[in-house]
């Protein structure tokens, strides 16, 4: 039995050209990864200029990737709990997760394959190391100062309420535009 509530996403391209910030709500049907993300966004950039995309779930979090030319971008959200329940959410924060639990397991793995404080694998078969099942924590996950250079601090952007596009359009000053295509 489904209870028909639906789920309501709102994305938008912010780039970044010579007369200043272009805005545009994209599609994402096509979009499946991370990869797929950045292409959009390279797609939409005036030479290689910087791309903001914005994903919001209506009332639950919202998302942002910056890409820089060609440079890997970089990813923030604002409730990394919140966001892998949703499918767009949940692209962004297996990423990010993945990439962290990548450097840890890089620290942890000793010489001989198995993790400080953990039995050698003859000893325990049963368990395997599941990197990509850990919890995604509650709150925000990702680069929180990637904003910084264009008037949000980290702080800032923690503490953006539930109209955060609207906030980060204005402090670009392309807030007029944003409306247009809103």
């Amino acid at each position: 039995m489904t209870s028909g509530r639906v789920t309501v996403y709102f994305a938008a391209l912010l780039a970044r050209t010579e007369d200043g910030w272009e805005a545009s709500d994209t599609d994402l049907d096509d979009v499946e990864s991370l990869s797929d993300l950045t292409e959009l966004a390279r797609g939409a950039a005036v030479d290689e200029d910087t791309v903001l995309v914005y994903i919001e779930q209506e009332e639950a979090w919202f998302g942002l990737v910056r890409v820089d030319g060609e440079d890997d971008p970089r990813t923030y959200v604002s409730d990394a709990a919140a966001a892998a329940r949703s499918s767009y959410g949940a692209m962004l924060t297996d990423e990010l997760t993945q990439h962290d639990a990548e450097a840890d397991l890089d620290r942890l793995v000793d010489l001989d394959g198995t993790e400080d404080g953990e039995p050698d694998a003859e000893e325990d078969d049963d368990v395997a190391p599941d990197v990509a099942g850990e919890a995604v924590p509650a709150g925000p996950l990702g680069d929180p100062e990637v904003l910084a250079d264009l008037g949000i601090s980290a702080k800032e952007l923690r503490a953006l309420g539930d109209d955060a596009l609207s906030e980060i359009a204005d402090v670009l000053g392309c807030g007029e535009v944003l409306e247009a295509v809103r």
